[in-house]
């Protein structure tokens, strides 16, 4: 009897139902969709990942314009401070070149609205190269699931054909096509919803940035306009701790 109940499983047809099941019966139109879909997920997280460095690269170089920059004897002097290609150094550098451009000149343009234009364009660079991507990361966000969907129509429309061959909507016959379509819808909002977080997180740290930019170019113009005597009161270096006395002989004394 047992023999007889193996012997029938095995002449039993094996139905498979899985991922690349699902894959191989939707053929060239399930394989593209997918590789879209991957394509869109590989280049939502690489944009994500250095977008997000590059952000916490200025947002730490804002600290040291803090405690460095500002208690420099001038402009110059605070430049050799920063980093080179930095944001920060980028605003001085163009700052200090449109003071020297405006001083040969003879036109009766004013100063502050010459230096004020140049800041302002070094700003809106800086804020193009940081926006760099996201618009990627929106259109990933709103075409990734109607990409999806389109995957989903096919898998439906392909379960609609073998009900009509079959003639009956077994469900050995639609299992397959609907597993398919549901995939798709799947992947679709995998894909979709990590790329509309990531440009809502990345977005909302330009802003940050870009205040912090707008209000350092700022004080960059009101330094410049007042020739070194307007700048942002900034604490006080920590005092150094005076080395230790030593006797005659070489031993520390404390006091």
């Amino acid at each position: 009897m047992l023999i007889e109940i193996m012997a029938a499983a095995a002449e039993a047809p094996q139905n498979k139902f899985g991922f690349a099941e699902a894959l191989e019966q939707g053929g060239f139109i399930a394989y593209a969709t997918v590789a879209i879909l991957g394509v869109m997920s590989f280049g939502s997280f690489y944009i994500l990942f250095t977008k997000w460095l590059e952000q916490n690269k200025i947002l730490r170089q804002t600290s040291e314009v803090r405690n460095t920059f500002w208690r420099a004897g001038s402009l110059r002097e605070g430049a050799t401070k920063l980093e080179k290609n930095s944001a920060y150094r980028q605003i001085v550098d163009d700052g200090i070149a449109a003071e020297e451009q405006h001083a040969k000149m003879t036109d009766s343009l004013e100063a502050h609205d010459w230096l004020h234009g140049s800041l302002a364009r070094s700003e809106a660079a800086i804020n193009a190269k940081l926006a760099g991507g996201l618009p990627f990361l929106a259109t990933v966000g709103a075409t990734s699931p109607f990409i999806g969907l389109f995957g989903t129509v096919v898998g439906i429309y392909r379960a609609l054909i073998a009900i009509g061959i079959a003639g009956s909507a077994s469900i050995d016959k639609v299992a397959g096509p609907v597993g398919e379509a549901l995939i798709m819808t799947a992947l679709g909002l995998l894909v979709a919803v990590p790329a509309v977080l990531a440009y809502n997180y990345l977005q909302a740290r330009n802003k940050k940035i870009a205040a912090q930019l707008s209000g350092f170019s700022t004080d960059v113009l009101a330094n410049i306009n007042s020739k070194g005597a307007v700048k942002p009161a900034v604490a006080a270096a920590p005092a150094k701790k005076p080395a230790p006395a030593t006797t005659a002989a070489g031993a520390q004394v404390k006091k």
